[in-house]
């Protein structure tokens, strides 16, 4: 999607001219801003400074309008100044001239100011970023240092304070208004994340979700109307340069708050994607990071599946005489959580990507960690399963029993002996034996200990119950042909 068309899509939410700035950030590292300039204007031309912008906008995203229709606005010419005044600035402005430096020093415990005169022979400084060591001329002697604090006799022409726009603006009628202007702006980004918390037994948990804001935009912005864009929107980003650094995720469940209260976020679909609104306007103010809670499910079904794929690592397409591809060091089962995202189990709302953390309470009510991953965007009705980690006292073992290929008839046959171990001394476990058949495209098992479900084209799948501190082992036979 292009700039214009997010400026033009954000437009039709409808916000209304008013003193309060809007963002919607988006979380691929930017923002669209929208907020009000005050304009007194004549009918034609009109020059106009505006100093409200980021120190990141894209100057070719700007959008003026009038919100009330009744000025058509044509910016004739834009001009965006980005090097506020600085002390590498001035000293550039005065090269060539001689100003004073002041110098403090202790002399017999007082402190003795002291003028320095200095001639400016190179500032140090250059456009874009660049620096280089300023030479200064003290009686008569060149140094590549500053004597002292640089004392300016002014500001010097043609400087600015911070990052301004300065418009040429055609009007088709006078008058004063608040006029809206929107634009693309790099330095803001946002995510979520959820923590899901267990009880020390049992398949379920409570998920609380967090939106975490940040500006890094050069700007804060007073209580401003905050919405979230989330989904995979095309941005085509600039490129790092030395002109200027480029910065790097019912909404609530009704048994978890009282029932008149209120959302803190709410949600929406919208084109593509899916909008989150914060419902208080709020001030982000620039480098800082904000924290809004946004989701709160309480007795969501999350069981612990435990999943052993021996050969994870070793899949290969064809023929392969190699026994030895058989054998595999793989003993890890995976631990994981699985939880749907419906109304039905307390949730059913679109869930941006961010980091998933897990907890589990002991037997002493303490909250402990046990693993995290990353989930995907995740729209409603859909399921979640993320890895944790491996589990500790579930033990799997993989090995090739036979392998016969004849080559003329085209056919091949292999054997697999898979062993389980459950070492916990309490606990009942059902196991996930996956099993990737990646020889051939036509397959067969002839033989098999234990009944499978097909997952996919190249894919079976055991459920092994085991009791605690049993063995079972698991045996197939699959004939391949070509």
């Amino acid at each position: 999607m292009k700039t214009a068309s997010l400026l033009a899509a954000i437009s039709t939410l409808a916000l209304a001219a008013s003193a309060e700035p809007a963002l919607t950030i988006y979380n691929q590292e930017f923002a669209v801003v929208r907020d009000t300039v005050p304009l007194d204007l004549k009918a034609g031309v009109n020059t106009i400074d505006y100093t409200g912008a980021t120190a990141q906008v894209e100057p070719d995203s700007v959008i003026l309008r009038d919100p009330a229709g009744k000025h058509t606005l044509q910016i004739l010419e834009q001009n965006y100044r980005n090097d506020p005044v600085s002390e590498s600035l001035l000293l550039s402005l005065f090269e060539g001239k001689t100003i004073d430096f002041e110098n403090k020093r202790l002399k017999d415990n007082t402190e003795i100011r002291e003028l320095i005169p200095g001639k400016i022979i190179r500032s140090g400084y250059l456009p874009g970023g660049h620096r280089v060591s300023p030479i200064i001329e003290v009686a008569g002697k060149l140094q590549f240092s500053l004597p002292g604090t640089p004392i300016f006799p002014s500001l010097g022409d043609d400087t600015i304070l911070k990052p301004a726009f300065h418009w040429l603006l055609q009007s088709s009628a006078p008058g004063k208004f608040d006029a809206e202007v929107g634009y693309v702006t790099r330095g803001f980004d946002w995510s979520a994340s959820y923590n899901l918390v267990s009880p020390e037994k049992g398949d379920y948990a409570d998920l609380v979700g967090w939106i975490t804001m940040k500006n890094e935009s050069g700007q804060s912005f007073e209580n401003a109307r905050i919405q979230l864009m989330a989904g995979d929107v095309n941005k085509v980003q600039e490129p790092r340069g030395w002109g200027g650094a480029y910065y790097k995720k019912p909404m609530l469940a009704a048994n978890s708050v009282m029932e008149d209260a209120a959302p803190a976020v709410s949600e929406k679909a919208f084109d593509e994607f899916h909008l989150y609104s914060i419902a208080r306007p709020t001030t982000l103010h620039d480098q800082e990071t904000k924290q809004v809670e946004f989701v709160h499910g309480e007795h969501i079904l999350a069981p612990t599946l435990y999943v052993y794929d021996g050969a994870q690592g070793y899949q290969f397409y064809g023929l392969n005489l190699d026994q030895g591809w058989g054998q595999t060091d793989n003993k890890k089962v995976l631990v994981q959580r699985e939880f749907k995202n419906a109304e039905t189990n307390q949730l059913g709302l679109a869930l941006p990507k961010g980091k998933l953390r897990f907890y589990r309470r002991d037997a002493d009510g303490q909250l402990q960690f046990v693993g995290e991953n990353e989930i995907d965007h995740t729209p409603r009705n859909e399921t979640v399963r993320v890895t944790t980690g491996n589990a500790f006292d579930l033990v799997g073992e993989r090995k090739q029993t036979n392998f016969r290929v004849d080559s003329a008839e085209k056919w091949l046959d292999e054997s697999f002996e898979i062993k389980l171990r459950n070492r916990k001394k309490d606990a009942p476990v059902e196991i996930r034996i996956v099993e990737h058949l990646y020889r051939w495209s036509n397959w067969s098992l002839t033989a098999k200990s234990d009944d499978y479900t097909k997952k996919d084209a190249q894919t079976i799948e055991f459920r092994i119950p085991l009791k605690p501190d049993e063995e079972r082992t698991v045996t197939y036979t699959v004939h391949y042909s070509w």
